[in-house]
């Protein structure tokens, strides 16, 4: 029998295990996976492995600030940075404004993405502290597709402890995932205003301002809220020890509790925050970055399974916004560009180290993530499933750089890391995007992933 597109000789990695065999393709899905397959295009994959397409349920495109401040890439130009690392599906967020129903933000934020992505995608509702009186329009917005509601400890997003209880019994109601930032606001603006009024303004008081301890109690405080309510609960970008403790203590108890980390925590230390003028203030972001011995716990907590998932909180800003909190490092737009590096990176330090294993790498960075977030028929290598796949060169040498990578910045913070592993061929829904290195996506290719 003859398929569309068979990939021929690789090493197919999946969560479960890694074996030889061949991957079929007809139309948009994967047809079979077994021996001696034909096609009539065929791709030999012989010395390379052939995973998943990389999910990463945690970007801000396009991500307004106020005061002429976005996020540096909008739906086209991250979601091709994310094609060009392996990555395949993507989770954005809607956030309404005060007088506007979910429904309707939803459809505002959709209409900006449909026309730019080039690869599926989903999103994520923000309940904000003016959304505490549209509590009853949570169903409507998880049968638009919108299954999962981010929910904020810290910013003008912050629910006070009541809020959170609310927010998650609607969540609950319906058999939604609520997702979480994790911090004490109280202490951090606290701590901001002691810094500010003694003079320490440099970006290296941001970490400083936001203790790990203090992202551990929050952390806490929403599992046990989330544990009195009965709902599931997942933590993003965890930072720190702290946290992976409560994580782990919350799943020893059986509570579906989950978390994730992302690359600046793995790869960078706050010593990034030193560095002499608007270089100290690229890498703020919130959790802040923080000292090598929380990113060795991070790795440690990955290995053992104590953290579930690797995402990105990729929200990019220019060196010129990034510049105009120099004078106060609690006006540095927070965020960082990772989207592109994630899935590789995370596989040359940490399978070819032999901190995980090639299963945990597909597990933290494509499987996991899909099957918690409700993306059906995504994440996995097996039959029915989309044909989001990846040949991956694991030979293939890359040094990180603004002109090796795509996001829209103009600054990266793993400048000059050097890394063996990278994507050869990517294929979205069947269609190939991204081959030897070269994108052939086109804008609006992507979908609407209306999760049920």
């Amino acid at each position: 029998m003859n398929y569309d597109l068979v990939i021929k000789n690789g090493t197919i990695v999946t969560a479960a295990g890694h074996y030889q065999a061949d991957v079929a393709v007809r139309g948009e899905r994967i047809a079979a996976i077994g021996q001696d397959l034909q096609g009539h295009r065929e791709l030999d994959a012989r010395g390379k492995y052939v995973t998943p397409g990389a999910v990463d349920i945690h970007v801000h495109m396009q991500m307004p600030l106020g005061e002429g401040v976005i996020s540096a890439d909008d739906f086209f130009t991250g979601t091709r940075a994310a094609a060009l690392g392996g990555t395949t599906t993507i989770i954005d967020f809607v956030e309404p404004e005060p007088e506007q129903s979910m429904v309707d933000a939803l459809a505002a934020r959709r209409a900006e993405a449909d026309p730019k992505v080039v690869i599926d995608y989903g999103l994520h509702m923000t309940i904000g502290p003016a959304e505490i009186a549209k509590l009853e329009q949570v169903p409507a917005a998880y049968e638009a597709g919108c299954t999962s509601f981010k929910l904020y400890m810290a910013y003008g997003f912050r629910l006070n402890d009541g809020e959170l209880l609310q927010a998650l019994e609607a969540v609950r109601d319906v058999g939604g995932w609520p997702v979480i930032h994790a911090e004490n606001w109280d202490i951090i603006q606290t701590l901001i205003a002691r810094n500010l009024a003694a003079g320490r303004t440099e970006p290296r008081w941001h970490p400083r301002s936001r203790p790990a301890a203090m992202e551990g109690e929050a952390a806490g405080r929403a599992i046990d809220i989330a544990a009195y309510v009965g709902v599931p609960l997942h933590i993003f970008h965890v930072s720190c020890q702290a946290v992976v403790e409560r994580i782990h203590a919350a799943r020893e108890q059986g509570l579906p509790i989950t978390g994730e980390t992302c690359p600046q925590y793995l790869f960078l230390t706050w010593d990034a925050y030193d560095a002499p003028g608007v270089e100290g203030a690229l890498p703020v972001c919130s959790p802040p970055i923080r000292e090598q011995a929380e990113q060795d716990a991070l790795w440690q907590a990955l290995s053992r399974g104590h953290l579930q998932m690797i995402t990105t909180d990729h929200c990019p800003f220019t060196r010129a916004d990034k510049a105009r909190g120099l004078g106060d490092f609690s006006q540095i737009p927070g965020g960082v560009p990772s989207i592109e590096m994630r899935f590789p990176a995370i596989y040359w330090r940490g399978v070819r180290s032999g901190l995980l294993s090639l299963e945990q790498w597909v597990n933290a960075c494509c499987t996991t993530p899909a099957r918690l977030a409700g993306l059906e028929g995504k994440g996995d290598i097996a039959i029915g499933y989309d044909a989001d796949l990846v040949i991956f060169d694991p030979d293939q040498r890359r040094t990180l750089s603004t002109e090796t990578l795509h996001e829209n910045v103009d600054w990266t913070p793993y400048e000059g890391l050097e890394i063996q592993g990278w994507p050869h061929t990517v294929l979205s829904r069947g269609e190939i995007i991204v081959e030897k290195g070269d994108f052939l996506g086109e804008p609006g290719r992507g979908r609407f992933i209306h999760r049920q």
